[in-house]
């Protein structure tokens, strides 16, 4: 689990919504997962979303989620932005506009109430009526207060509080665009294959991912060996337009668009051996 970690810090906001917030020691994913009582396979599927905008769950992912640990996620995100995330940005907000007149003071409070109302309200709809609202008016409104800390403040404000609520906004935003991937490619999904009659989860359904063919799969590793696609064309007595054509295919069956991402996938694949990659 601390590897796992290791490898994307932010998972750690992960682990404490599903009360994984324990000490790792040498503890591996499934060991730690099950004494939380928290679904490995549910947890993993989670960290792959969490951690990359482009990650699309297979449908029978979907189907071996334990749907009360992606509730339990959602209302424990929904607890921080309201009880911890937003009452501590305020009160930075509070401190940083001391130098400012009452009336600026004011209309500043004002804005953020209103925010604080607009939150509520949109978790309240995701929670009691299972309604996934667009998150862009969020996104819009903590860059509205983003911006007025930039352009609108006087030069009496203390700098260094404004840095720190410009981070602590800019790291706010993150955490809810990997919520609204985790809204939108776990929750809505089974929401969904739950409450839709067969037939029509049936024609929902999408197609399994496509494996590489055999060749692309020689391609794969060319390319994860560092070849350029004059030197793979070379190699495998075939056009640069075929090898083109092949890496186009390859990117779009496995999503991953950089060299350093299909040599990782290439490796995780067994593919390659890691060894042989310089």
């Amino acid at each position: 689990m601390a590897e796992l970690v290791e490898c994307d810090f932010h998972l750690l906001t992960l682990c404490t919504r599903l009360g994984l917030d324990r000490s790792f020691g040498e503890q591996t994913v499934e060991t730690l997962c099950r004494s939380c009582d928290v679904d490995t396979d549910t947890f993993l599927l989670l960290c792959e979303v969490y951690s990359d905008p482009l990650f699309r769950p297979a449908l029978s992912q979907l189907r071996n989620c334990r749907v009360e640990d992606v509730l339990a996620y959602l209302h424990r995100s929904h607890d921080y932005y309201i009880e911890e995330a937003l009452p501590r940005l305020s009160e930075g907000i509070e401190a940083l506009t001391q130098p400012c007149t009452e009336a600026q003071k004011q209309v500043i409070r004002r804005f953020l109430a209103d925010f604080r109302r607009e939150l509520e309200h949109h978790f309240a709809s995701e929670e009691q009526q299972c309604v996934f609202p667009n998150h862009t008016q969020i996104h819009e409104t903590l860059s509205d207060v983003k911006n007025l800390i930039l352009k609108s403040l006087p030069d009496a404000c203390d700098p260094r509080r404004r840095r720190e609520i410009l981070m602590a906004i800019y790291t706010l935003q993150h955490d809810i665009d990997r919520h609204t991937c985790i809204e939108d490619e776990v929750l809505a999904p089974l929401v969904r294959l739950q409450t839709a009659p067969r037939s029509v989860a049936l024609a929902w359904e999408e197609p399994e991912r496509e494996e590489l063919s055999g060749r692309e799969k020689e391609i794969l590793v060319s390319v994860a060996q560092g070849l350029l696609n004059k030197e793979i064309a070379d190699k495998h007595h075939i056009s640069i337009n075929t090898v083109i054509t092949h890496r186009k295919n390859i990117t779009r069956k496995t999503g991953i668009k950089t060299v350093a991402g299909l040599t990782a996938y290439a490796i995780l694949n067994n593919l390659v051996d890691i060894n042989s990659i310089e």
